[in-house]
């Protein structure tokens, strides 16, 4: 879970690799990188935690750099068991097989320790690399939706995704480990 004491390695990252990841965001704000928002945004991380509302979380590597990160958002309970998938990957460390070996983590902690049922997710048509992500993680293409996420100050075409907990194997899981705050 992303703490106070990452704000430098965020900041920095996000900063180097602001370029790259703003065609495929919502507008960044014009304090988006303070240390005022970053701590904003790490308190309602923690909220959402602990209300179980979302889990936000930073990718590292083994030597503890800030690669990336995760979010499982808008979680809907009972009848539904759902999450939002979102990420992010700073452009150094992209195409370099992080995502891909983090995202079944994340998965791994949504079907069997939030025991969701279905996990969603969302990307522009022209993001062939998200979506050839998304489809090694194990999701299906389920659709399309016309503007549906304001990305980078314009409503925007998304092609839809998800992935069931019995479509979900933990497959891809052997071969890296994950420590996870509670």
């Amino acid at each position: 879970m992303p703490e106070r004491g990452d704000y430098e390695d965020w900041a920095s990252l996000r900063g180097r690799s602001r370029n790259f990841l703003v065609p495929w965001e919502p507008s960044w704000p014009v304090d988006a990188l303070s240390r005022a928002s970053f701590r904003t945004r790490v308190a309602r991380y923690a909220e959402d935690w602990r209300t179980d509302q979302a889990y936000n979380l930073f990718i590292f590597t083994h030597e503890e750099t800030l690669i990336g990160g995760v979010g499982l958002s808008n979680l809907r309970r009972g009848v539904s068991e759902t999450a939002s998938l979102g990420y992010w990957i700073g452009e150094p460390f992209a195409h370099r097989g992080y995502m891909t070996a983090a995202l079944p983590l994340v998965l791994a902690f949504a079907f069997e320790r939030l025991r969701l049922h279905r996990v969603e997710a969302a990307c522009l048509p022209n993001n062939t690399p998200s979506r050839s992500l998304l489809v090694r993680a194990g999701f299906r293409q389920e659709g399309y939706a016309r503007q549906y996420l304001c990305i980078e100050g314009k409503w925007q075409d998304h092609l839809l995704f998800a992935i069931l907990r019995e479509d979900w194997d933990g497959r891809h899981i052997e071969k890296v480990s994950i420590t996870m705050g509670s």
